[in-house]
């Protein structure tokens, strides 16, 4: 065996399969595409689902990727154990329909024994216990002995609900006796590190029927996959995949940020490994355009990033420091991942803002918990108190008394927990930690279960996808050609070549009826790349049909849904297909526009903002892009200003083909979430824009006309959404401005040119207004404060001022006493009062009460609580709400009661 890199297993591994007639694929991005059942690319063959269920037919039918994927559903053990981690990369060869496992087979141990050279005699195999070919391919042609191959059953078989299954056959690499866990029954399979699994090959042979019942598949496939992490690990010798060239330069870095050293310890090893393999996940997400946030995918990059944080902390580093570590990740994968290399300024801007950001809400998170922990032991230690009164001295108290007695064990609330970590970022186990130094518990139950509400709510918010289906019906077995002619005319004659109906294939479609319709030749464009497929006629000897929709069939055809008007439309019919011109006009100038907004919005905003998602339809566009934040109207006005500027210039839209190499190399921006093949179409807008896209555009720019944006928004964590108009369309929303203008202007009585120093003067009187209105309201107060004054009463010595103010608003209560507490001395203070159907409570309590246990918190808590609230604040001044505005005056009737309890138990 020889020592490679990571970098030369995986080009190895790509090189090798080229070599065995497959198609080089580069990875995917870690967002799917048009998958709503993945939120992340968590396999290797998620990005080829389309050809394992048919919907569409890959250019090769081999396939070799190196793909990037993400799971986080076992994040607590990534830095506890050797091969945890959060990212990884499959190494995987594919087969739809060609090969099956007798060349699968070859393949793997080939690639195994010859091109990474290991020991073929540490390399055993398992089979599933029904898998006699498997078996005997292993045993008889590839030479492995019997008691090297292991007979497995639920883990050797692969299957996801309905759909596609099969058997697999895994391999496992023999470290030796000194990874083992020294049992007899040590084996392929067990949970110790001596066994390492570096492949496993899925034979796709089975078809799950509803009914349970497994058939054969009409085309078997072969999906296989191989963590680069795991075989780098064997191929450099080391003990663990944090050990290896593609973690241990991040560990090196962070040694010398936080002055410590791998190996010194296992829990600073732990948290080592945890920040390496964070900020690599980090990284690679925000470079596919996942920003951190609330939600979803940015939820997870967000709970990663501060899971580093604290990490750091824990090694001592007070500062952000895991954008430096963005570098390094970009230096070792940069060659295969250039996304990550060049949009490093932007992904090391955008981890330095969220350190920055977890930073503050750690600190106050970590106040608040500790008020929150310093709060339940004074409960506890009140309520022990209490215990003792309870069992008097009259006698020793039975064993049942004494258990009924004593001091309930201090527990952190499920939802305390939980605000920690949804609104300041605290994982759950940073909070049991702190809560166990000061020696109480945490309610997990309470917490897991509003973990799950949580997950549920995101879960019903995505609508489960189409499964992988063996069977697409007639659409899969029509392999007719169909040539798409649209890019050059409208309309065109053409002849029926197929007719679908209710899933089968018929002779005829009678008026009335809808169907789907192939063409031999077709000018209608078909949905995809974000445009939106053309509408039209389709014309025949006595009737007519409308164009519903257009979209792709399973083997690359343009698949017509359509509504027979008129007629009965017969399969072999010659027809006219006749493109709505209008429809179609204002379609390309929507696309070409869309272009060169996506070129304006680099240059204004920076070279980080990648397409996130299109719409181009007649009458506007919509354009999705990562950017981290709202754009200013000035940013908004100049990049509006830049299109109208390539519109006006009357730039001429070239479109040709060309390798794929080549037009990256002119600089050609690929669009979100398309696959392409070796020959690419090429749209290029002047030196402006230059783009791959196989979408309709106009022949020169300034056939736009003119370009305006109607709205910016944010439409999740990281991505904003433009949408404009053009053309016509552009026209009626200046008309529609200037007739809003009109009118304003009338309201107003004045001239739109001075409609701005008109509505100023408005402004600075209501403002005057406002001023005179405050100052009533403070004369008010302070008159009601007054009235106030004469309502104290006192309780076991404590001056109490609790009373109902109407219909004022919680800054309103909080001036109120403030203007109160000026005024006196000493003083425990309560107002309430009920707007909106809401109950407000404010408390304050003079510094000398403070001295003898009473808290402001504590009170307004208590008074809250009757009218079915809570609350809580400082000792010296707090404030609270209820649901139940009805309770208010007897919440602030139960201040006295409240306050004697309080006063009585620091009494005694």
């Amino acid at each position: 065996m020889k020592w490679m890199s990571a970098e030369e297993i995986r080009n190895a591994f790509k090189d090798y399969f080229v070599s065995q007639g497959h198609l080089a694929l580069p990875s995917a991005s870690l967002v799917p595409h048009n998958d709503p059942t993945l939120l992340w690319i968590n396999a290797g063959m998620a990005p080829l689902k389309p050809y394992f269920d048919g919907r569409e037919i890959p250019e090769n039918p081999r396939i070799v990727t190196a793909q990037k994927c993400i799971r986080t559903n076992d994040i607590e053990n990534v830095g506890y154990t050797a091969r945890h981690q959060t990212m990884f990369e499959m190494l995987g060869n594919f087969s739809f329909g060609d090969y099956f496992k007798d060349e699968a087979i070859s393949f793997a141990w080939e690639f195994l024994t010859k091109v990474l050279e290991l020991n073929p005699n540490l390399l055993s195999v398992t089979v599933h216990h029904s898998d006699d070919e498997a078996f005997a391919i292993w045993n008889e042609k590839v030479g492995i002995p019997k008691e090297r191959i292991v007979l497995g059953e639920e883990d050797n078989f692969w299957e996801i609900g309905e759909g596609p299954c099969g058997p697999c056959s895994e391999i496992f690499y023999d470290r030796g006796v000194a990874f083992g866990c020294g049992q007899p029954t040590c084996g392929p399979g067990c949970d110790c590190d001596r066994f390492l699994e570096v492949w496993n090959l899925v034979f796709t042979q089975y078809n799950k029927e509803p009914n349970g019942e497994y058939t054969p598949l009409p085309k078997r496939n072969i999906d296989t996959g191989m963590g680069l992490e795991r075989i780098t690990s064997i191929m450099q010798d080391v003990s663990n995949n944090f050990e290896t060239d593609l973690f241990r330069p991040i560990i090196a870095a962070t040694e010398a940020i936080a002055k410590v050293h791998y190996g010194s310890d296992r829990q600073t090893d732990v948290w080592l490994k945890i920040i390496a393999d964070h900020v690599r996940t980090v990284a690679f997400a925000i470079g596919d355009g996942v920003l951190p946030g609330n939600e979803g995918r940015s939820y997870i990059i967000r709970r990663l990033l501060r899971r580093a944080v604290r990490s750091g902390r824990k090694l001592g580093v007070e500062k952000p420091f895991l954008h430096q570590l963005a570098s390094v990740v970009a230096d070792i994968m940069g060659n295969d991942y250039p996304e990550v290399r060049e949009k490093l300024d932007f992904i090391t801007r955008i981890i330095r803002m969220e350190e920055e950001r977890f930073l503050e809400t750690l600190t106050e998170g970590e106040q608040l918990l500790q008020s929150k922990l310093t709060e339940l032991k004074e409960g506890v230690q009140a309520a022990a108190t209490g215990a003792k009164e309870g069992q008097g001295s009259g006698g020793t108290a039975t064993k049942e008394s004494q258990v009924a007695g004593a001091a309930p064990e201090p527990v952190l609330s499920g939802t305390d927990a939980f605000r920690l970590y949804d609104t300041f970022g605290f994982p759950l186990d940073l909070t049991e930690e702190i809560a166990a130094e000061a020696g109480v518990k945490v309610d997990k139950e309470g917490f897991n279960q509003l973990l799950e509400e949580q997950r549920e709510r995101a879960r019903s918010a995505r609508h489960a996808a189409d499964g992988m289906n063996a069977d697409r019906g007639a659409l899969e077995r029509i392999t007719v050609e169909s040539k798409f002619v649209g890019y050059d005319r409208l309309e065109t004659d053409s002849t029926v070549v197929a007719l679908v109906q209710g899933g089968e294939e018929v002779s005829s479609l009678v008026a009335g009826t809808e169907g789907e319709l192939f063409l031999d030749i077709t000018p209608f464009y078909a949905e995809s790349g974000g445009q939106l497929a053309d509408a039209g006629m389709i014309q025949f000897e006595g009737g007519e049909a409308e164009i519903l929709a257009v979209r792709k069939a399973p083997h690359g055809q343009n698949l017509h849904t359509i509504r027979v008007l008129k007629g009965v439309l017969e399969l072999g019919q010659a027809v006219h297909a006749v493109v709505r011109t209008e429809w179609r006009r204002d379609t390309i100038k929507n696309h070409t526009a869309t272009h060169l907004l996506h070129k304006a919005l680099r240059e204004v905003l920076g070279h980080h903002v990648a397409q996130a998602g299109s719409l181009v339809e007649a009458r506007r566009l919509r354009f999705d892009f990562s950017h981290f934040g709202a754009l200013t109207e000035e940013e908004l006005r100049e990049v509006e200003a830049k299109v109208n500027h390539a519109i006006w210039q009357d730039y001429p839209v070239v479109i040709e083909e060309m390798d794929i190499d080549a037009a990256k190399a002119m600089g050609a921006m690929a669009l979100f979430g398309e696959k392409y093949g070796q020959t690419v179409r090429v749209v290029q807008a002047g030196d402006y824009s230059i783009e791959l896209c196989g979408g309709c555009h106009v022949d020169r720019t300034g056939v736009i006309g003119l370009f305006r944006i109607i709205s910016e928004a944010g439409i999740g964590s990281g991505v904003r959404r433009i949408e404009a108009v053009t053309g016509r369309y552009a026209y009626e929303n200046v008309r529609e401005t200037e007739d809003r203008l009109g009118m304003a202007a009338h309201l107003l009585k004045t001239q739109k040119s001075e409609l701005v120093p008109r509505i100023e003067r408005l402004l600075d009187e209501l403002r005057e207004t406002e001023r005179e209105l405050e100052s009533a309201r403070g004369k008010l107060r302070q008159g009601r404060a007054n009235d106030l004054l004469g309502q104290v009463t006192s309780v076991q010595g404590v001056p109490l001022l609790a009373a109902v103010v109407p219909d004022t608003d919680m800054d309103g209560l909080r001036q109120m006493v403030d203007q109160l507490r000026n005024r006196m001395t000493s003083y425990v203070i309560v107002l309430g009062s009920a707007l909106d159907d809401k109950a407000q409570f404010v408390a304050a309590v003079s510094k000398d009460l403070q001295q003898r246990g009473l808290q402001a918190g504590q009170i307004v808590k208590e008074v809250a609580k009757i009218a079915g609230g809570g609350g809580g604040g400082r000792p010296d001044l707090a404030q609270a709400g209820g649901k139940d505005a009805a309770k208010v005056q007897d919440a602030i009737e139960s201040a006295a009661s409240i306050v004697r309890k309080f006063a009585g138990n620091q009494a005694d």
